[in-house]
């Protein structure tokens, strides 16, 4: 026997042979030691092991149409629309795109499921660990809804639904997918300092506050590009427009009517884009430097007036308290008498008490009186 027109193959008990003649593939090789006569050298095996259940080769389409793989493994054709989930030994292991595979059963436990991608969203009940797994981005993307938040989806710029705070998972390559976030609790829109012209042609900066909340995602994201942004320009216009019709003084005096019509003018914007107002508020009021000196000038006269005004209430106050008393003493000896004796009790209580008689008959007044 001639050894060289021999060869010899071993293929362990986890692998398998894949026998070509003339590079065209011929059939598989079971497990086994073999001594193979190919004195032309046209035959040849190739051995892959099955302990890694995924079989990738050059020749799949080849070897999958020959029917050898019918009963060691699963094959796996995915059209543009499918996708295939993969677990191995129980353990979900990745996630196909569209084309064709094979998963050799004989060694390992494997199981494959075929979803439709059309429905963009996918949903699964073993969708945490999915998502988890390392390859999954090339095929899935996924998106997180945030505590408070809502998630508008739109595919192929289309609304779908508004999403609660979770986890959500889209299939990739099969439709434009946008996903946007809103914040739905209450926020402060701050409305910044503008020179605005009054009726009677005074300059001011006003700085006004909003307090908002989204209530509709779906407005919110869908009739402008910026509701918030949106909604400070409605704002801004609105109140000058609102300041612009009042006189100085007017504007002053009920700065709390201003913020209320202010609202009432942005409060029909606002519900278009599925934003609730909470309340309008004027935070400052900057007037220019000739005008505080003005100002500060008409209130000092106005205070001056007042306290002069206050002053003149008590002394009248004062003399028609003591014109009543006067009358009071004349009109009764015995009121006059009390009062004389409260005068003396003055005097006696003082420490020392003088008494200048110069008058004749004055010194017997004083003695009738103690």
């Amino acid at each position: 026997m001639n050894v060289k027109l021999f060869r010899r193959v071993k293929i362990r008990s986890y692998e398998i042979g894949l026998r070509f003649r003339d590079d065209e593939f011929a059939g598989l090789v079971a497990p086994g030691r073999y001594w193979m006569f190919d004195p032309l050298g046209k035959t040849r095996v190739e051995v892959v092991s099955q302990r890694d259940p995924w079989f990738v080769h050059p020749k799949l389409d080849v070897i999958v149409k020959s029917g050898a793989l019918a009963d060691r493994a699963t094959v796996l054709d995915l059209k543009d629309n499918e996708r295939a989930l993969v677990w191995v030994d129980g353990r979900f292991s990745h996630v196909l795109p569209p084309g064709l595979y094979a998963y050799w059963t004989g060694v390992r436990d494997v199981k494959t499921e075929v979803v439709d991608a059309r429905r963009v969203r996918f949903e699964h009940e073993s969708l945490q660990a999915i998502s988890r797994s390392a390859s999954v981005d090339r095929v899935l993307e996924i998106g997180t809804v945030e505590p408070h938040h809502q998630g508008v989806l739109m595919i192929d710029g289309k609304y779908v639904e508004t999403l609660p705070p979770g986890r959500y998972v889209f299939w990739k390559n099969v439709a434009q997918v946008t996903f946007v976030q809103e914040d739905m609790r209450e926020a402060m829109l701050d409305i910044a300092g503008q020179d605005i012209m009054t009726a009677d042609k005074v300059t001011l900066r006003v700085n006004a506050v909003v307090n908002y909340r989204v209530v509709d995602a779906r407005l919110a994201v869908t009739v402008a590009d910026n509701a918030q942004q949106a909604l400070y320009r409605e704002s801004q216009l609105a109140l000058r427009a609102v300041i612009g019709a009042r006189e100085l003084d007017a504007f002053l005096t009920d700065k709390d009517a201003v913020a209320a019509e202010l609202a009432d003018a942005v409060r029909s914007r606002a519900q278009a884009l599925g934003i609730e107002l909470i309340s309008v508020g004027i935070r400052d009021v900057v007037l220019p430097g000739e005008m505080k000196d003005l100002m500060n000038r008409v209130t000092e006269a106005k205070k001056a007036a007042e306290a002069n005004l206050i002053a003149r209430r008590e002394e009248t106050a004062a003399m028609r308290s003591q014109a009543n008393t006067a009358r009071l003493l004349a009109e009764s000896p015995t009121l006059m008498r009390l009062k004389e004796l409260e005068v003396l009790e003055k005097i006696a209580t003082a420490s020392k008490l003088n008494v200048v008689l110069g008058e004749k008959g004055l010194a017997d007044k004083v003695v009738n009186l103690l």
